[in-house]
């Protein structure tokens, strides 16, 4: 499980720092709110799949815009979009569908225009029309996109349990790769749904050892942490590509 507010005081300012990076703090507030709200989203997402963790390295998120958004170390914070983040640190994007925080991706709108991204400058203009935050997100993102506030974001766990999953397993764990492994067969067929209820019975097992001759893991039928970061991978990349139709 991950708890919104466990991520601290560090995460809070990384928000303020990188909307001052990304936008105009004379911008409608609307604006100011759709694209926070992005942002929020964003890094809760590769927070929440600990994306890069699961591939080695030993940081969250990068500075880098052309695989994350913009920070500086070090730099001022405007006013305007302070009291934002604020008022909605506990909201973010998401979808019917899907159980994380949805990978908001956004570009200027000017320099770069990817179809199902938010236009930062494209949002600008619809502040200026007086469209509210979530009408401007709706926009970029779906109309069946939703805000939601809360403390906990539950689905994925942010770690590695610590203890192989096998035959015999239960609990919370195994339900989440339950969940993960049927949302994976809608684009994988060869793996077979199995029942979510948290037990790791003898489906489940036949499921994780045709995932993982699918993606060319060791076929013991145990989530160990190769399999666990793999079987998360794997998911959030199918679910993005739903976000994408």
């Amino acid at each position: 499980m991950f708890v919104l507010f466990e991520i601290g005081i560090r995460c809070f300012v990384y928000i303020k720092n990188v909307a001052c990076c990304e936008i105009y703090a004379t911008w409608p507030e609307q604006t100011l709110r759709a694209n926070i709200y992005a942002i929020i989203s964003l890094t809760l997402n590769r927070v929440f799949t600990e994306w890069y963790r699961g591939q080695g390295y030993d940081f969250t998120i990068t500075n880098s815009t052309q695989f994350d958004q913009a920070f500086t170390h070090g730099r001022n914070i405007f006013v305007e979009i302070s009291k934002v983040v604020d008022d909605i640190f506990n909201t973010y994007i998401t979808r019917p569908d899907i159980r994380q925080p949805l990978f908001a991706q956004y570009n200027d709108g000017k320099r770069s225009n990817n179809p199902g991204w938010l236009s930062q400058w494209g949002s600008k203009d619809l502040g200026d029309q007086g469209y509210a935050a979530l009408d401007i997100l709706k926009r970029y993102y779906g109309y069946n996109i939703y805000l939601t506030q809360a403390e906990k974001v539950t689905g994925v766990p942010t770690s590695y349990p610590g203890v192989a999953l096998r035959l015999g397993s239960t609990g919370e764990n195994v339900r989440v790769i339950q969940e993960q492994l049927n949302r994976i067969s809608n684009n994988y067929p060869a793996i077979p749904k199995v029942k979510v209820d948290g037990v790791f019975g003898e489906g489940t097992e036949k499921a994780v050892k045709e995932f993982q001759k699918v993606f060319r893991l060791t076929q013991d039928g145990v989530v160990g942490k190769a399999t666990w970061f793999r079987i998360s991978h794997i998911y959030v990349a199918v679910t993005r590509m739903a976000e994408l139709k």
